[in-house]
């Protein structure tokens, strides 16, 4: 009997319609990719310091420069054993009750008192609005600016599980519609809201339907197109997410205040609202619900529009997974190589999520200019999508990921050390750690699919990659935490990481060839199919291993 992806074959594997599809769909990286990093300039943190009303009344009617006001404000500090003006103290000097002349120089302050901020603080931002400067999220409350990247990983999390389930329950077309209305009503409101804990607020709901929505239309390519296009047009699409990366600072740089970024952000979900009448449901997922009526009339008009005919009949189509197992969490844990695969690959997933967004997010505390940096490492990232496309089929998948992993661990921890002077050589090797962690990070998506029998291939996928939004939540506080303490820092913690992790990956299996249908398929994968008594005897010792697994777990 036929299955769909026999009717797929006879309508277009990637004719005319999937490519239209695909088009529209790759939108929606573009801003998905402001959603996950727009924090560098949305939450950007300018100089600053602490601000004296009379004195700022005083510079203006002096005519000072900053430095002239910022001399008498506030101290000097030691910095990495350098002498910086202090962000968060200030002279304890009353100058409304001292008389003080336009000629400061001769004012001598090395021992006066001083004391935290009391009447807030300047900032050097050339006129441009963060909600940093909005909220004075700076010293004491810098913490605040942690939190809007993690509640943005918070409903990723959250997302990804619950529209996960829609998708599967109610289908692809009504759960991405139902996201994308989500998306711009709480993206608007994220933009208008006028205090701080309303924006966190928000911006979870923002992220929940923005995750969902964006593996819900990656779900659906990878099921209107025929097999030998799935993973090409799985790379591809996140690679449209590094395009997003390079219009980011350029948008940034002309839209100067954060709430009308966060406007742009969101409106482009209004007109993804129309593809309501450009793109069908997936006769896929309806084929899985017996809407064969359906399927058939969706897949004979992308059969049209590819200028192809069909000759398989709907009624002869039946499922792949009839007599599937049921899938358990255990499963991906009881046995010795199921459960080595998980923990690798959960910590690849935390890896690579901690690493790129870390990554990113030091571009705006790295004290170069921020728009420039920020779009030459993104160009950083495109070397890695065609590095993929090249290498797996002809090396595989395993010595590439591993390599990806250890080359962006050595560049972290070789820039850490480079000194502040060398600025241009210290940027090009943590570009080259970007490299390779966007490798890293494209490649544990199929792979992870790959390392698991197919009753438990989609669980597989959904636990172990809970780990990417656990790092997603963490990175903030990670690097801003501990680049207070020294700059360089976090580089060293994600050097060490991606290490590990890269050692990690060379414990797991080469996955080029045929994807395993049992946890027998894992547990021996060097058997061979043809040789009954073998097999037999193979699930004998596997059902004994499962057995005495479930004894020991019940003592």
């Amino acid at each position: 009997m036929a299955t769909f992806d026999d009717l797929l074959e006879e309508a277009g594997a990637f004719g005319r319609c999937q490519k239209r599809i695909f088009a529209l769909f790759c939108l929606l990286s573009l801003p998905f990719s402001g959603v996950y990093v727009g924090i560098v300039f949305q939450g950007f943190t300018p100089d600053h310091w602490c601000r004296d009303s009379a004195v700022v009344e005083r510079r203006q009617a002096c005519g000072w420069s900053l430095a002239d006001s910022r001399r008498l404000t506030v101290p000097l500090v030691n910095s990495s054993g350098v002498l910086q003006p202090s962000s968060c103290e200030q002279y304890e000097v009353d100058w409304n009750a001292t008389a003080l002349s336009c000629d400061t120089q001769e004012l001598n302050l090395t021992n006066v008192p001083v004391t935290a901020c009391k009447d807030g603080w300047e900032y050097q931002y050339e006129g441009r609005k963060s909600f940093v400067t909005e909220f004075d999220l700076v010293c004491s409350d810098a913490w605040w600016v942690d939190m809007y990247q993690s509640t943005l990983n918070v409903g990723f999390l959250v997302g990804s599980f619950v529209f996960g389930y829609f998708a599967d329950r109610f289908g692809r077309k009504l759960t991405f519609l139902m996201s994308n209305m989500m998306n711009l009503v709480s993206g608007i409101m994220l933009a208008v809201v006028p205090n701080y804990i309303s924006i966190l607020v928000l911006r979870s709901i923002f992220a929940f339907g923005v995750k969902g929505g964006w593996m819900t239309t990656y779900v659906m390519l990878t099921e209107i197109v025929g097999m030998d296009y799935r993973r090409t047009v799985g790379i591809l699409y996140q690679m449209i997410f590094s395009v997003g990366n390079l219009l980011l600072p350029l948008l940034a740089y002309y839209v100067t205040d954060w709430r009308w970024l966060q406007v742009i952000f969101s409106a482009p979900y209004l007109f993804f609202l129309s593809y309501h009448w450009f793109v069908p449901e997936s006769p896929r997922w309806l084929v899985s619900q017996r809407n064969y009526s359906k399927a058939l009339e969706i897949t004979e008009a992308m059969a049209k529009e590819n200028k192809k005919k069909l000759s398989t009949n709907i009624e002869t189509l039946h499922e792949d997974e009839t007599d599937s197992p049921t899938a358990s969490l255990l499963d991906l844990f009881r046995t010795p190589n199921m459960r080595k695969h998980t923990f690798i690959l959960m910590f690849n997933w935390f890896t690579s999520a901690v690493v790129y967004q870390g990554l990113i997010m030091r571009v705006g505390i790295a004290g170069g200019d921020v728009y420039i940096d920020f779009l030459l490492s993104g160009l950083a990232e495109f070397p890695a999508t065609f590095f993929i496309l090249f290498s797996i089929d002809r090396i595989g998948r395993r010595l590439p990921f591993a390599t990806a992993n250890i080359l962006a661990g050595a560049s972290c921890l070789i820039a850490a050390f480079i000194p502040d002077s060398m600025f241009w050589a210290k940027t090009v090797v943590v570009y080259i750690g970007r490299l390779g962690i966007t490798m890293a990070f494209m490649m544990v998506v199929f792979v992870n699919t790959e390392l698991y029998p197919t009753f438990v291939r989609n669980l597989g996928v959904s636990i172990c990659s809970t780990m990417c939004d656990v790092g997603g939540i963490i990175a903030p506080f990670l690097l801003y935490r501990l680049a207070a303490i020294w700059l360089e820092l976090p580089l060293i913690i994600f050097g060490v990481v991606a290490f590990i992790a890269g050692g990690l990956v060379l414990l797991l299996p080469e996955t080029r060839g045929p994807l395993p249908d049992t946890i027998e398929d894992i547990e021996f994968p060097n058997r061979k199919k043809g040789n009954v008594a073998e097999n037999h005897q193979m699930k004998k010792l596997l059902k004994s291993d499962l057995t005495n697994n479930k004894e020991t777990t019940t003592v």
